[in-house]
């Protein structure tokens, strides 16, 4: 695995694999990895001839008062992970290289980006789609690995992708889980023992929701009011937002189908999580 820290180096790696007339999957991650980032390699692996996997911090993305000084960072064991798993190629730039002095162009997202987690991080996914249409650009990716844990992200690089005309493809892995149906997530690291335990009820919540889906619900406040019931049992799970939602936009729905997207933000201790299932596969 070759270790890429500037520009000119990604750029001259990538122009080498082109004249080989190789295919580029590039698989973007804040580092910390865990088996959904892996996940993400093997995907890549399969649509690709070369993975790319970049890591960085994105300043850009965090909020004031969010946890950028104390967000989990293990390079050494992220280089063996990433090696392991088939990434031919590991970018990892310092914040002077993604945004150098002077630096203030932004992408400014739709309003797609205004409910449910762009609502709860004001400025966040414009950091984000930001820090990616970088990396595009940089890159020249064939094939680009989101996960759909992160699923209005992903949405809103499709549509980027989509409004901007990059020429690659999007492939979005599904989310993947521990043994009890905790999402992985890099801030699963924060939780001690007993709020680890807790945090299981936010699948336990969509759990509830695919459960009222199979049983003939339709209602999206309905199924939203017993996700609620579901956790109003766990009073330390603080609960910001239930997402009854159409999985293009991401617009609240009244009536839900099978492709309808449930998801949901919450805070155990101090660590706020995310997931969400699309409503006729249930968690897995």
């Amino acid at each position: 695995m070759i270790d890429l820290r500037t520009i000119p180096d990604l750029k001259g790696w990538v122009r080498a694999r082109r004249r080989e007339g190789r295919r580029i999957g590039l698989v973007p991650t804040m580092g910390f990895l865990h088996e959904g980032h892996l996940a993400l390699v093997d995907e890549a692996r399969k649509r690709a001839d070369v993975v790319l996997m970049s890591i960085f911090v994105n300043p850009l993305q965090f909020g004031p008062t969010e946890d950028l000084a104390r967000y989990p960072r293990d390079l050494a064991r992220d280089r063996r992970l990433a090696e392991a798993r088939g990434v031919d190629a590991l970018f990892v730039p310092g914040e002077a290289v993604m945004y150098p002095p002077g630096s203030e162009i932004r992408v400014v997202p739709g309003r797609s980006a205004e409910r449910w987690e762009g609502a709860a991080r004001p400025g966040h996914f414009g950091g984000v789609l930001t820090v990616v249409a970088k990396l595009f650009h940089l890159a020249e990716p064939d094939v680009a690995c989101f996960g759909r844990k992160d699923v209005q992200q992903a949405v809103l690089v499709r549509q980027m992708v989509r409004d901007l005309d990059w020429p690659l493809e999007l492939a979005i892995v599904p989310t993947v889980r521990e043994s009890d149906g905790l999402a992985m997530s890099s801030r699963n690291a924060y939780l001690d023992p007993e709020e680890r335990r807790r945090a299981t009820a936010l699948s336990g919540a969509l759990q509830e929701a695919h459960v009222a889906w199979r049983g003939g619900e339709r209602s999206g406040k309905a199924i939203e009011a017993r996700m609620r019931r579901f956790l109003g049992a766990f009073p330390d799970v603080q609960v910001e937002y239930i997402a009854v939602a159409e999985p293009d936009t991401l617009a609240p729905v009244t009536e839900v189908q099978a492709t309808s997207v449930v998801a949901l933000a919450a805070r155990v201790g101090l660590t706020r999580l995310i997931d969400n299932i699309v409503l006729g596969e249930g968690v897995v």
